[in-house]
């Protein structure tokens, strides 16, 4: 079948030619229409389930947040279930199975929900969660006012009643989120004492304001003809309008206002998180949340256009500053690998040129590199796979090894046209052209299918690893498909093409020679040819002296391959290289209990001293969190953006892991341990294991008390271990709580319930929202509640007054007694199994082998109550899932190959002398490994499954052109003897080394300039490419020594058995 494809072709160059342009066409608008962001969307498929009630952490646990966890457990499809209880807040998120459809899933949970919520609070607040994670926070942006006339609360207004709803309208975008500045609020002040004087309870004074502040229509009047809808005015819009609300009256008649008894104010909303511009003080910013899917790249551009359409309608001296953009990060990644691609191609262009010494030979492999580059974008767009590191680097990786089917195919044509010209012109020119290419075209066709058959087992990967590798092996077998396509269909056709055997006339006698060097060129023997000569020079005595010894060649050839294996057992291990996203992400964490206030203070002298360093551009923290359920983060965790000037602007020496030390010396804050990270890496960590740093242990159990002990244990003993940057466990259990205990027999005594007390002491010191004020487009809260002189201590909460039913007032301390305790500050729920986190953060690059270490020194120093569990979880989690997930993808991946071998060659001895390459390329791609200072990581992994397809190509020519040769002599003599074998290895060794260097240069000269790149993404391009160099290398210099040794003692006890 491939035979009569490659001599369709050939005969029907035009039509191959008309096809391809079109498919161009199409894959121009398929490269113009991709989707492109930095790197594939490793985030697991997430529904959040957000809920708000203005109750303390335990009782939001044991009401709201645990029975939601306990009731999806049992979802299909979910992983896990993770619940955080916070003051005000409950968040769930619940994770579901790789390949699971979002709003499949989001309607699954739904479904739950809607049969849960009858059992929930009635004043609790249920919301589904946006459509994206934590991981769609691709652009962020502050608010500042350069005039200095607004202030923070008209500043929020602006963020959250315009600057919000502009931006959310862009496609793309699922949510636009705030944090910082103050929201504004109506505050009504009860002075306890005129209710006593008046004789009023606090339920009589919030149902009035609530009946005080609402609009209705009365239907329609028709008048003269006209037709006029009723409206009866009646919202509060102003102070002055709450102060004139009717609470009722005295008993001389006179009305009661709610000025007679409180004091109404405007003033700032509770706020649960802050935001600091530059070490600038409070700013009010918003953060962009990109809707699952989308085109980071293309909404990005869409919201900067937004942005610079609407800055003129802005107030006067209003700014939007960015402070996070993700474009950049994208735009330098895409750019990096152009730049690579281009000089790839390039190279191997060159390549090309020098070892073929024959333009019009050359023009065939050259054209294809781009034209198969370009048709792979085609299936891409189809498959939905976005243009990014992974997918970009796939097709980077293939460069030099797509070409090898047309440098081969041509070559051999060479050959034969030279042997037909030298041997007199016999035939016609273009059968001899049409046979080269049919002898080959099969054994082509089936080496490249080897290398994308190879990459087959990365789709086995699962969670993060099979998410970002994913994009990278579909990309690299979809060019790799369409090189082995072009092999057997353009390929043919170029080469009929550009075929000419006689010298172009016609012109002047110098335009005569360069047109003919150009499109007819010369054609050499191998003796003659500059390059094989100087080849012959160097190989042909190695084959002589490998053929005279060839048990001793093979035996210290795999020598060599056991000497390398204790190498390996030195190198580390990690679960991904580090991605220089151009962004830090400081993360300092401290105790709970941490104020407002104070957490302002703080995170203010964090961001000035950062601000400091010449290195950075700018600074933008937070401390606690914004207003979305993508951001559970407690006011004791801050999160610091840290944007870098371009390193070129660096001082001198200066590297990012030196400025990362000097950071962390510099930012030592009593009571606050420091996790250095960068945004993407540290938001796709928390949303896979729950844990921020690179390293986590979860301790599990039924007693938070007990969790944090044994927590707090295990930082004491870890934290002065070496290679150990910082080590934080929570304190679940260490916030600060004012319990008010009511005796159910004195509340009896006055005819007062649970309930009735509850009520007022919520309205009373919490604080309730009762009423919204709408104004306009507008929305504020009113809030009722004592002043501070009245609850700002103990003495003073115990004079709260208590309505009785005979109208009194009685004091709180005649029903309670009221106590500071400590409690849960935060609650984690996983699972059903309530947990605490103990962050740890390594300077080492071997976190296997650390952890290990550090497990034994848990295990050796600490006992573990019964009912008590630990995880050790973080990255080391996915190392050991991807350690366990290679045993078996890399037998599975021999199997395929000699299972392809056999069946392209039809010779399982054929086959097994093939797969010989694989352990002579370990040499290389291991010591190469080592001598970098890489660690042994899913990339390097991914290397090395790619080598192997490398090693089965070239193993694949190799012995193709030995057959060749030893057919051709068996043809050639009627009885094949020991000498007449070694004649026929020598020539398919020694004749055909220049193809076979050929298309191994290519591949390993087309792999380096990966290796020399810098840059965001080039580390982990580099983790990859690495051992495919190192590999190629060895392989190939092992392949020409070993392979002539291996075949003459398979053929020759074929020889001496006959």
């Amino acid at each position: 079948m491939i035979r009569t494809i490659i001599r369709f072709s050939a005969e029907n160059k035009y039509l191959v030619l008309f096809v391809t342009v079109i498919l161009l066409f199409v894959s121009y608008f398929s490269v113009k229409n991709i989707a492109m962001d930095a790197l594939p969307d490793m985030s697991d498929t997430q529904v959040i389930i957000y809920s708000k009630w203005d109750r303390s952490p335990d009782i939001i646990e044991d009401q709201v947040t645990y029975p939601i966890v306990t009731s999806l457990l049992g979802a299909p499809k979910v992983k896990s279930v993770r619940g955080f209880s916070d003051f005000g807040y409950s968040f769930v998120y619940v994770i579901f199975e790789d390949g699971t459809d979002l709003y499949w899933a989001r309607s699954r949970v739904n479904e739950f929900l809607s049969q849960l919520q009858s059992n929930l609070p009635k004043d609790v607040t249920l919301n589904l969660g946006p459509d994206a994670t934590g991981v769609g926070w691709i652009f962020q942006y502050v608010l500042v006012d350069e005039t200095g006339k607004m202030d923070l609360s008209e500043l929020r207004s602006l963020q959250d009643f315009k600057l919000k709803y502009l931006f959310t309208s862009v496609p793309g975008v699922s949510e636009v989120a705030s944090i910082g500045g103050f929201r504004k609020q109506y505050q009504i002040q009860i002075d306890p004492l005129k209710l006593q004087i008046y004789g009023i309870d606090m339920d009589t004074v919030i149902d009035r304001v609530r009946e005080s502040n609402d609009e209705v229509g009365a239907r329609l009047l028709e008048i003269g003809g006209a037709e006029f809808m009723i409206r009866v005015k009646g919202y509060a819009k102003s102070i002055e309008d709450l102060e004139r609300v009717s609470i009722g009256s005295d008993p001389n008649g006179t009305p009661i206002f709610l000025y007679n008894i409180a004091k109404v104010i405007t003033g700032p909303n509770l706020r649960r998180g802050v935001g600091d511009y530059n070490g600038m003080g409070d700013r009010v910013s918003g953060i962009v949340v990109m809707r699952h899917g989308e085109n980071a790249l293309r909404v990005i551009e869409d919201v900067k256009l937004k942005m610079e359409s609407i800055q003129s309608s802005l107030p006067e001296g209003v700014k939007i500053i960015p402070v996070y953009d993700r474009s950049i990060l994208i735009q330098k990644t895409i750019r990096l690998l152009k730049e690579k691609l281009l000089e790839e191609m390039i190279v191997v262009s060159i390549i090309i040129l020098i070892f073929l010494w024959h333009i019009p030979s050359a023009i065939v492999p050259i054209l294809t590199i781009p034209i198969a580059v370009l048709l792979s974008f085609i299936p891409m767009y189809l498959a939905d796979i976005g243009s990014n590191l992974m997918s970009l680097a796939g097709i980077a990786l293939s460069i030099g090894v797509l070409v090898d089917g047309a440098i081969v195919e041509v070559e051999n044509a060479y050959k034969k046209l030279e042997e037909w010209e030298s041997g007199g012109r016999i035939g016609d020119f273009h059968v001899v052209r049409l046979e080269a290419l049919l002898e080959v075209g099969p054994s082509v066709f089936y080496s490249l299918l080897i290398i994308a058959v190879a990459f087959l087992p990365i789709f086995t990967l699962v969670d993060q690893e099979g998410r970002l590798f994913r994009p990278l092996a579909l990309s690299k077998n979809l060019t790799m498909a369409i090189a082995a396509i072009l092999a057997i269909t353009l390929d043919p056709a170029f080469r009929m093409m550009f075929t000419r055997m006689d010298p172009i006339v016609g012109f002047t006698p110098s335009i005569n020679k360069i047109l003919t060097s150009v499109f007819v060129g010369k054609y050499l023997p191998e003796e003659k040819h500059p390059i094989s000569k100087r080849l012959f020079h160097f190989y042909e005595p190695v084959v002589k002296k490998v053929l005279e010894y060839p048990r001793r060649t093979v035996f210290c050839a795999f020598v060599l391959v056991f000497l390398t294996l204790p190498v390996f057992f030195k190198i580390g291990t990690e679960f991904l290289p580090p991605l220089n996203e151009g962004s830090i992400l400081y993360m300092p964490t401290t105790l709970p209990g941490l104020s407002i206030g104070e957490a302002e203070r703080i995170l203010n002298l964090m961001d000035a001293k950062l601000k400091e360093f010449p290195e950075v551009e700018s600074v933008y923290g937070k401390a606690g969190r914004a207003e979305t359920s993508t951001d559970p983060s407690p006011l004791s965790m801050f999160e610091v953006i840290i944007n870098l000037k371009p390193e070129s602007e660096w001082r001198e020496g200066m590297s990012k892991e030196k400025l990362l030390e000097e950071m962390n010396l510099s930012l030592d804050f009593p009571g606050f341990t420091n996790a250095w990270t960068q945004p993407i890496r540290a938001r796709i960590d928390m949303l896979s294991t729950g844990i921020r740093t690179p390293i986590g242990i979860k301790v599990q159990g039924e007693n938070s008390e007990e969790i944090q002990k044994l927590g707090i244990a295990i930082e004491e003993t870890l934290k002065n271990e070496p290679g150990v940057r910082s080590v934080f466990a929570e304190r679940t259990s260490s916030g600060y709580y004012l319990d008010i205990n009511i005796k159910r027999e004195l509340a009896a005594k006055y005819g007062l319930t649970i309930d009735g007390i509850q009520k007022t002491i919520l309205s009373a010191l919490g604080g309730e929202t009762i009423s919204t004020s709408i104004e306009k487009r507008e929305r504020y809260s009113i809030q009722i509640r004592y002043p501070r002189e009245y609850r700002d201590n103990l003495e003073r909460i115990m004079k709260v007054l208590i309505p009785i039913r005979s109208g009194a007032h009685i004091p709180l301390s005649s029903v309670a007694t009221v106590e500071f305790v400590t409690g849960a500050a935060m609650i984690r729920d996983e699972n059903g199994f309530l947990t605490g986190y103990v962050y740890l953060d390594t300077s080492e690059t071997d976190l296997l082998g650390f952890v290990s270490k550090m497990k034994k020194i848990v295990e050796l120093n600490i006992k573990i109550p019964k009912g008590i569990f630990l995880e050790w979880s973080g990255q080391y989690e996915n190392i050991i899932r991807v350690r366990d997930r290679m045993k078996i993808v890399l037998p599975i991946t021999l199997v395929l190959i000699c299972l392809l071998l056999y069946w392209s060659t039809g010779s399982m001895m054929k086959a097994m002398i093939v797969l010989t390459a694989v352990p002579f390329s370990l040499i290389g791609a291991i010591w190469l490994i080592y001598f970098l200072g890489y660690q042994v990581s899913i990339a390097v992994w991914v290397g090395m499954i790619a080598l192997l397809g490398l090693d089965a190509e070239t193993g694949v020519f190799m012995l193709m052109y030995l057959d060749l040769s030893f057919e051709k002599h068996k043809r050639e003599n009627e009885v094949m003897t020991i000498p007449v074998l070694k004649q026929a290895i020598m020539e398919g060794a020694v004749q055909r080394i220049r193809p076979k260097m050929m298309t191994v240069m290519s591949g390993f000269i087309g792999l380096l300039p990966i290796m020399w790149a810098s840059g965001s993404g080039a580390d982990l391009m580099k983790r990859i490419a690495a051992p495919m160099v190192g590999g190629l290398g060895t392989s190939f210099v092992m392949e020409l020594a070993v392979y002539p040794a291996i075949y003459l003692l398979w053929k020759q006890r074929t020889i001496i058995s006959k």
